[in-house]
């Protein structure tokens, strides 16, 4: 049976966090620029009052096709919040480990993650203008806030001149969420992925118990080895120099 939205019970985001405070050129990434979160369709209503009345304006979804339509907006429906549907992935299989019982490695995931900036160039650039013209804060999610997410939230702070250590220090943040994460993503994604043929349970007791952070150093360095600028792709895709130096200006007003 497929799964709505009332049938999925609604509970607060335990990946979420605001990347102020991180040093960019010029000085510290102010609060409330972006947040980066896992599932925001499915918090509560309470969760989602406090998140509108702390400033979000634009929400940027990164889930596929079938994730979106599993769960819907959820309550951020309600407020007069932009939203905007950029999925990084054709279907969570194209994310997925190959095997019966897939080890999730760090290295092969941050090569994943190299091949969606360079598949995703499109949205990721997109994205980046959301945010640059967005008039309040801008969160964006996937189901964990880890991939997906940890990929934007890297190329916006390569954007805003961010070191390799700070962009690596934020994603690997999400380590310590992880149990939590998968708990909670078991309602959506759990049913979402049993249909492809593996098991959310599973692929938590394999998922390496060590430091995140090989993936998002492969990610950069694979990146720089075949185009020299890890922003290439999105350069490519359209970003230019005018939406990185709004992105600047507002990252430090």
């Amino acid at each position: 049976m497929t799964a709505t939205i009332t049938d999925i019970e609604r509970s607060a985001p335990v990946n979420l966090r605001d990347l102020g405070g991180i040093p960019v050129e010029g000085g510290l990434l102010r609060n409330g620029l972006a947040l980066r979160a896992d599932d925001l369709s499915v918090i509560t209503d309470e969760d989602a009052r406090i998140l509108v009345e702390g400033g979000l304006a634009a929400v940027i979804d990164l889930r596929t096709k079938d994730e979106a339509a599993l769960t819907g907006r959820g309550p951020l429906a309600g407020y007069p919040v932009a939203y905007h549907h950029l999925p990084l992935m054709e279907s969570i299989s194209a994310g997925m480990p190959d095997g019966d019982a897939p080890v999730i490695e760090h290295v092969a995931m941050g090569m994943m993650y190299a091949r969606m900036v360079e598949a995703a160039a499109p949205q990721l650039a997109s994205a980046l203008g959301i945010i640059a013209l967005a008039p309040g804060t801008t969160a964006f999610h996937c189901a964990a806030g880890r991939d997906r997410t940890g990929v934007l939230a890297a190329m916006l702070l390569l954007a805003l001149g961010a070191t390799d250590d700070d962009i690596v220090a934020d994603y690997a943040r999400t380590h310590g969420n992880m149990a939590a994460v998968m708990q909670r993503m078991k309602p959506t994604m759990g049913a979402l992925m049993a249909r492809l043929g593996f098991d959310l349970d599973a692929m938590a007791v394999t998922f390496p118990d060590e430091p995140m952070d090989i993936s998002m150093h492969t990610m950069l360095a694979r990146l720089r080895e075949r185009h020299g600028d890890a922003l290439a792709p999105l350069r490519a895709a359209g970003l230019g120099a005018d939406t990185i130096a709004r992105l600047r200006h507002r990252a430090l007003a």
